[in-house]
């Protein structure tokens, strides 16, 4: 059976259970068929024994002593048993001697059967005895005379027969049945084979339970997170990279992803019906890159699947790129002054003014020292302080003055926030705001602030630019969107916008074309 196609397995199953099936039908029936025929044969009998029971003719001669008497009622019964086709008809005195019977040889005898006991006490009744002719059923009903005296016993017997000849008797009718019945079970298993076979893709089970195998492997094996849901949003693949990026544990196939992963946002794909990919979602204090995909057959949406991965390092390592990148860039800002600097040292000493040329050093040294004083006493992040340390010199390279609020502080980050985050939105605000004043005529200035309580903290970032547009006020923050000539997408601004969102906080922009920008990030400390 092992090696046999799933179509053969089906149609041998469905035929074993339609002819077990009729068997025992066929068996219930057939027994049913005998009692009613039973019952039937017993009425007629007991008709035939009333007849002869209250007949002249018996009544009159039985229990006399004149031997024609005999004669008289066997012949008598012989007549009526033939016409009502009876076996045999005993007629009986009180004695138990028989009047009258089939066998010539037995008349005069008494009988000795185990049942007639309760005929000789006026009881009417039917029974079924054992001889050695067979089964048979015997109708008793006594006679009785003109003074309601009993006087004998009217036996009428029939032969009932066995269960081989009761199906022989039937076979026509039961050939028929179980030939239409066998014919149409194995028809029918034959399609519901076949029809089960094209919904398996015409695979076998040993197929199926390989690939199965194969894919749950496959899923296991994944660096991506992966959920899948049936269109009763009940969880039916949950793989062990998933549990490892939600911190959840435990057997979960089968229950509601809503109970697992409220925020996952996997179920409205059920109702949306058309995939969404690449997109960032937040579940808890982690960010993930997510793709979700409604699943489909035959046009009908069956259920959804999410492929994820955890953006939160990825984020990490690009943050940390980005600040590598913004210390190169100062490093190389920081040459130029530096070599700058050196010849404005040897020019002085060339020109014997040994005495400038050392209070020029001593006012670099001082200059810098207060800002990097200031920082570490204000800021109290290095990732954050280098980097501002590195946007004034970069502001100094391209002409632009950058101001440090000196009333600034941070001491501490906010909710589901760090030194990353604030990175990521302070550089990309100050390199918008350079953007903005690239191109421009006269003084251009650049205004950083700080402002942090129990409460809130606030990021402002003032310049004097080009301003923006009420119509670009409103797509500046879109991932892709960018003003700048040969960029094929901007993603500055979109991952502020990301940033304040999963921080819960706000951003106010005032801003007009030609008179600067002012951008105020407002992040709670508690959530």
């Amino acid at each position: 059976m092992g090696k046999l196609k799933i179509k053969w397995k089906i149609a041998i199953l469905s035929f074993c259970i339609v002819f077990f099936a009729l068997t025992v039908g066929g068996t219930i029936l057939l027994g049913r068929l005998i009692q009613l025929h039973e019952h039937e044969l017993g009425q007629r009998l007991l008709t035939t024994a009333r007849t002869v029971a209250q007949m002249p003719e018996i009544i009159e001669n039985i229990g006399g002593t004149n031997p024609s008497n005999k004669l008289l009622i066997q012949s008598t019964v012989e007549r009526i048993r033939i016409v009502n086709n009876a076996d045999y008809i005993v007629v009986m005195d009180m004695e138990g001697v028989r009047w009258s019977h089939p066998n010539n040889e037995l008349i005069g005898t008494p009988s000795k059967s185990l049942d007639e006991g309760s005929s000789f006490t006026e009881h009417t009744y039917i029974s079924k005895a054992k001889g050695e002719l067979g089964t048979s059923l015997r109708a008793f009903v006594p006679i009785m005379n003109d003074m309601h005296e009993q006087i004998g016993v009217v036996l009428v017997g029939q032969l009932l027969p066995t269960i081989w000849e009761n199906i022989v008797a039937a076979r026509s009718q039961l050939y028929v049945t179980f030939s239409l019945s066998l014919l149409f079970g194995i028809w029918g298993s034959w399609l519901l084979g076949n029809q089960i076979k094209r919904q398996m893709f015409e695979l076998e089970p040993h197929e199926i339970a390989r690939m199965l195998t194969e894919r749950t492997a496959a899923f296991q094996a994944m660096h991506e997170g992966v959920i899948v849901i049936d269109g009763m949003e009940r969880i039916t693949i949950f793989n062990k990279r998933a549990m490892q990026m939600l911190n959840i544990s435990g057997d979960v196939i089968g229950r509601k992803l809503s109970e697992i992963v409220p925020e996952s946002r996997l179920p409205e794909i059920l109702q949306l019906e058309q995939p969404l990919l690449n997109q960032e979602i937040q579940i808890g204090a982690k960010q993930f890159m997510s793709s979700r995909i409604p699943i489909q057959v035959n046009g009908a949406t069956v259920g959804a699947i999410a492929i994820f991965q955890d953006r939160t390092e990825v984020k990490q390592m690009a943050e940390e790129l980005t600040g590598v990148r913004e210390f190169v860039n100062a490093l190389r800002v920081q040459n130029h002054e530096h070599i700058n600097k050196l010849h404005t040292i040897g020019g002085l000493i060339q020109l014997d003014m040994k005495e400038k040329a050392l209070e020029y050093v001593f006012h670099l040294v001082e200059q810098q020292g207060e800002l990097t004083e200031w920082l570490a006493s204000h800021i109290h992040d290095a990732n954050l302080s280098g980097l501002l340390l590195g946007k004034i010199s970069r502001g100094k390279e391209l002409g632009i003055d950058v101001q440090i609020d000196r009333r600034s502080k941070l001491h501490s980050f906010p909710s589901y926030l760090d030194h990353h985050d604030f990175v990521v939105l302070t550089g990309n605000l100050i390199e918008n705001a350079f953007d903005a004043m690239r191109d421009q005529e006269g003084e251009k200035r650049l205004f950083v602030s700080f402002e942090q309580d129990e409460e809130v903290c606030s990021i402002m970032v003032e310049d004097n630019g080009c301003g923006i547009s009420p119509e670009l006020k409103e797509r500046i923050f879109e991932k892709g969107f960018t003003t700048k000539k040969g960029n094929v997408g901007g993603l500055g601004l979109h991952l502020v916008k990301s940033i304040v969102d999963k921080g819960k906080g706000s951003i106010q922009i005032d801003s007009a074309p030609g008179r600067g920008t002012t951008i105020i990030i407002t992040l709670p400390m508690r959530i």
